[in-house]
């Protein structure tokens, strides 16, 4: 379907059980996402894919956690309380022995993955967006078991990488068994990919517009309609094992005021500023990335370092995900949160360039969260009025929105993991509507495309176009 042509020219494949027009003769076709499904058709079969994938994405991500969750309390010597609290408690022989163990298992575990599955795929991002070929199932399982394995024990990537992954995975077997189209294959990986983020995170909306806004790059009804069956049959199916509260408790509903209004419209340009500088340094950082034999040492020397550096601040460890809830509950203080905001970036790119396989969301959420805490509070001593968890939410929705280049599924992903934000809407908008833009006008990479690996044809450095493309 040409969406350009004039509306009557639409015809609405497949077509509807009623053929009769209403009285007024006007099409329903006239509103652009009624009429056809695109080159994706919307079939039975592929509605059975849908739901099966997203079963399989919601057991596959508690799969992982269960991995991830039990390795954090074996490492850290805990039963109950966040990672963060047991971090805390353990000793700093204890931080340093666990980092240095996940990065001589990951070290050696990711060699010899690569090495026995060399040009096999597991990067769903480049599968998805070159058009729907395959992904292997056994390196994706590989590298999501070991991601985890490693993040439980400490190291500074996210976790998402690897239900995100197995969502998109089981798609392609499925895709194959069911012998869907390239374009059906596709779409079902991308829904699988938005599912496995929606189990592992409970927010079903936010990875259905994870899967449209990101995965594919259309909120139209042919998309966002499987999206949103898989996301929401994954965040069922998630529930045998995950809770089906908010990922971060206790946040309090915090109230609209001019101090925070200002504030947010000042920020946006700043944060979209930082996204741009986060997201060149994600990218450099992959394709300089150690690989072969550098990776039998790498990682346990990079771990080894950010366990140094955990002595001082061992909120760095983990994901960021416990980092980012005390940011939301404005505890912590100015020169902490600014610590924070400087280190984990950096401590997340060591961990990625010793050729550690993880992700980018909680590390992301995190950065803006501590960022927008510790710019609150200095602006607070020249206008006082909200305090500090207000601005950490809109910091944490405006670097999403703008290093994910998603405003959308920043906003929505914010306001589903700490069921808080509503009575803050309109200074989330403003901060990611305006970092978004300023981060896509300056430069307009993602976290996600920056990450992707350079073609062998392809030119890369100064000799490459001026913008990217």
């Amino acid at each position: 379907m040409d969406a350009f042509k004039p509306p009557r020219t639409r015809v609405r494949v497949p077509p509807p059980l009623i053929s009769s027009r209403l009285p007024s003769g006007r099409g329903a076709t006239e509103q652009p996402n009624a009429a056809g499904d695109g080159d994706a058709a919307l079939t039975g079969r592929f509605w059975l894919m849908v739901v099966l994938t997203g079963i399989a994405a919601g057991l596959f991500g508690d799969l992982m956690m269960l991995v991830l969750f039990s390795v954090q309390h074996l490492a850290f010597g805990y039963h109950t309380g966040t990672l963060e609290a047991a971090v805390s408690r353990a000793s700093d022989t204890r931080r340093l022995a666990c980092l240095l163990a996940a990065g001589a298992f990951g070290g050696v575990s990711w060699f010899l993955l690569r090495r026995y599955t060399e040009g096999e795929k597991s990067d769903i991002d480049d599968v998805v967006w070159e058009g729907g070929t395959s992904l292997s199932f056994r390196r994706s399982l590989g590298t999501s078991l070991i991601s985890e394995v490693v993040i439980g024990m400490g190291a500074s990537i996210g976790r998402e990488n690897a239900p995100k992954l197995m969502g998109g995975a089981c798609a392609s077997v499925l895709a194959d068994r069911a012998r869907l189209s390239r374009a059906q294959r596709q779409l079902l990986m991308a829904c699988g990919g938005g599912a496995g983020l929606a189990a592992v995170y409970n927010v079903p909306l936010g990875g259905a517009l994870f899967t449209a806004e990101i995965m594919m790059g259309s909120v139209s009804m042919p998309v966002v309609l499987p999206a949103l069956a898989c996301s929401g049959i994954a965040t069922v199916t998630g529930w045998l094992y995950l809770p089906d509260h908010a990922t971060y408790l206790d946040v309090p509903d915090y109230r609209l005021t001019a101090p925070l209004m200002v504030w947010a419209l000042l920020a946006g340009p700043l944060i979209g500023l930082v996204a741009c500088g986060y997201i060149r340094l994600i990218g450099w950082i992959t394709h300089h990335q150690l690989t072969g034999r550098a990776l039998l040492v790498a990682p346990a020397i990079a771990f080894g370092i950010l366990a140094l550096i955990a002595f001082r601040y061992p909120q760095l460890l983990g994901n960021g995900k416990d980092m980012a809830h005390d940011a939301f509950l404005g505890t912590g203080g100015l020169a902490l949160l600014l610590a924070l905001f400087a280190l984990k970036p950096l401590v997340t790119a060591l961990c990625l360039g010793s050729g550690a396989s993880g992700g980018l969301f909680t590390p992301t959420l995190s950065t803006g969260a501590v960022l927008g805490g510790a710019a609150g509070i200095a602006w607070s001593h020249a206008w006082p009025g909200s305090p500090a968890g207000a601005y950490a939410l809109v910091g944490a929705a405006a670097m999403l929105g703008a290093a994910m280049q998603a405003p959308l599924a920043g906003l929505a992903l914010t306001l589903e993991l700490t069921h808080g934000g509503f009575s803050v809407m309109i200074p989330m908008i403003a901060a990611t509507v305006v970092a978004t833009a300023i981060a896509r006008q300056v430069d307009g990479y993602s976290i996600y495309s920056a990450r992707l690996r350079a073609r062998p044809d392809e030119v890369v450095g100064p000799a490459a176009a001026p913008r990217p493309g």
